[in-house]
């Protein structure tokens, strides 16, 4: 019998269209012989759908359409049969589900999906899931947390000044001075909890901070700012494994049409295949030095925060001192990095049945763990209580 896997995508993101791309893109790449796909597309309002048209890329141009051939669905777990349900939502009683889930690939790109909120529905649920897992996932959503971290860690990472959106609006001169300050111009401003380079903004005086600032704080809470590399060559490399073996891929340099790179240099030169369509150096014009340290820190990285399956970390090396900086942690890379495992003679139909693996290998071990402390608290009385 074939492995059912709920294959996640879209969700409440500015990286939506980027992860239905992606989501689809896996899908279709998954060995047919072994895995029978369920898609699961969440809306932009959080809203899970389910059904084969989603998986037709060209359906999405009109979704309003699309969604009225989809079923909407919630899920339960039945525990007698080990299984995820999918059930037609608003469903009644003595409904029969419309499908079921083994295990999880969740294809999901931005803060909600990416930031270890699903993950930590997917753990409620107690399903495998092919990702990082909370933790891991809510560090590396979060630029700033990811920055303490790794700091902590030795780890080299860009100076960075950050904030609240609600310290802006009550102490905006206090902070530009102590960013001038302290980093000084050129910077570079961040949502912290964003990604695929939108809201990011290089600013060269007060005028264009202000306005970066703005930008960025449309789009999340808290905000980064950070002294920017000039003269910059950006290298990424992806990690796949987990605790017992973690394995660097080749290193890869994205190439870029602008000061950094952008959300049009990633996803817009082929719109149909999300990052893996980027332009991009494989592997990177560095020294084989150089790769192997980028190498190194990533499995580092990697071990370190505890992450499974596959991630991509993007690093920044500044060519006037040759000094590597991480720059930020990818838990769910765009199409999930499998152009970089093809350089070592793994296909992404390979990479996608280890992640799995992975997945249904790491699930079995958690669930020998103990959870639960048998005692009898209740049964000897409670006091302090007053009726």
């Amino acid at each position: 019998m074939k492995i059912k896997v709920g294959v996640f995508f879209g969700g409440k993101s500015t990286e939506h269209e980027v992860s239905v791309i992606s989501g689809i893109q896996a899908a279709h790449s998954l060995d047919k012989d072994k895995y029978e796909v369920v898609p699961v597309y969440i809306t932009k309002q959080g809203v899970f759908y389910t059904g084969p048209e989603l998986l037709d890329i060209t359906e999405y141009k009109n979704r309003e359409a699309l969604l009225k051939k989809a079923v909407s669905v919630t899920m339960i777990r039945d525990q007698e049969q080990n299984k995820v349900f999918l059930y037609k939502y608003p469903f009644g009683l003595f409904k029969k589900p419309l499908d079921y889930l083994d295990v999880i690939l969740p294809v999901m790109h931005g803060n909600i999906g990416e930031n270890g909120a699903l993950q930590g529905y997917f753990e409620v649920l107690d399903i495998p899931y092919a990702e990082c897992g909370v933790l891991p996932s809510a560090i590396g959503m979060d630029k700033i947390i990811t920055k303490y971290v790794l700091r902590s860690a030795g780890v080299p990472v860009i100076d960075w000044y950050s904030f609240y959106s609600h310290d802006w609006l009550v102490e905006e001169e206090r902070l530009i001075e102590e960013m001038e300050a302290q980093i000084g111009y050129p910077l570079i401003v961040k949502p912290a909890t964003g990604g695929s380079s939108i809201g990011i903004t290089i600013v060269h005086n007060q005028q264009e901070l202000r306005e970066g600032i703005e930008l960025a704080r449309s789009m999340a809470e808290k905000i980064i700012v950070e002294k920017l590399v000039q003269n910059i060559k950006e290298i990424n490399c992806s990690v796949l494994g987990d605790s017992e073996n973690a394995e660097a891929s080749v290193c890869e340099e994205p190439l870029s049409s602008t000061e950094i790179l952008s959300f049009d240099d990633k996803y817009t030169s082929n719109s149909t295949k999300g990052m893996s369509g980027a332009k991009r150096k494989i592997p990177a014009d560095i020294s084989a030095e150089m790769a192997r340290t980028i190498q190194e820190i990533s499995c580092i990285v990697f071990n370190l925060l505890g992450c499974k399956g596959v991630i991509r970390i993007d690093f920044i090396i500044d060519q006037d001192t040759k000094q590597v900086y991480l720059n930020e942690l990818n838990t769910i890379p765009g199409s999930l990095s499998f152009y970089l495992w093809e350089q070592k003679g793994l296909t992404y139909a390979e990479l996608l049945d280890q992640l799995l693996t992975l997945a249904i290998k790491n699930h079995k071990k958690a669930s020998a763990l103990t959870y639960s402390y048998e005692n009898n608290l209740f049964a000897s009385g409670i006091r302090g209580f007053k009726k």
